[in-house]
């Protein structure tokens, strides 16, 4: 553990090579083996390689399957303890209407989860309801949906300290990785 606490990347929607050619380069300089303790992604990686990257980044990886995973042996969804926080995954495309804060908060509440991490919609996005948190990481290649083709590249590492967390957004953006950094804390 670094002196930040336990690290946790939330990646997803990568779609390589189906919607995107790579990882932005700046990103792979960043997301190398060792850093984080966690992968937590939200499916819709794309290809083998890339899953066995994720793979090789934390001993811990967990990776639910997205509508483009079809075949695959990944569950629909999962929930995760880190720490004092219990953490559920989906990738997204269950929740009708795509990204419905609704909808989110009443599988959050089912699954009983701290933080509900989705992807699907490819836009970050960070929502608190009932003092509970859902995170989504956004699409780590800025691959296009059919909704919106000029998507930010963007994926989150989380630091549990605890009942604290400190969430470490990374976009980029005109070509640099932009850091924004916000906090949160279980009630």
């Amino acid at each position: 553990m670094s002196h930040f606490g336990e690290l946790v990347l939330l990646i997803g929607d990568i779609h390589i090579p189906q919607r995107a050619v790579d990882l932005p380069e700046k990103f792979k300089e960043l997301l190398v083996p060792g850093k984080v303790q966690h992968v937590v992604c939200t499916g819709n990686i794309g290809n083998r390689e890339h899953t066995d990257w994720l793979k090789s980044l934390a001993p811990n990886v967990h990776i639910v399957q997205g509508d483009f995973d079809l075949g695959s042996n990944l569950p629909d969804q999962k929930t995760v303890t880190i720490g004092e926080w219990k953490i559920g995954l989906i990738h997204g495309h269950q929740i009708v209407p795509w990204g419905d804060k609704e909808a989110l908060g009443n599988l959050q509440r089912e699954l009983e989860c701290d933080i509900l991490v989705h992807g699907h919609t490819h836009q970050m996005n960070i929502e608190t309801i009932d003092g509970k948190y859902i995170v989504n990481p956004g699409s780590a290649t800025g691959a296009y949906t059919p909704t919106k083709s000029d998507v930010v590249p963007s994926f989150i590492i989380i630091a549990f300290q605890g009942k604290e967390v400190t969430v470490f957004i990374y976009e980029l953006v005109d070509g640099n990785v932009s850091v924004n950094k916000s906090q949160f804390s279980k009630a």
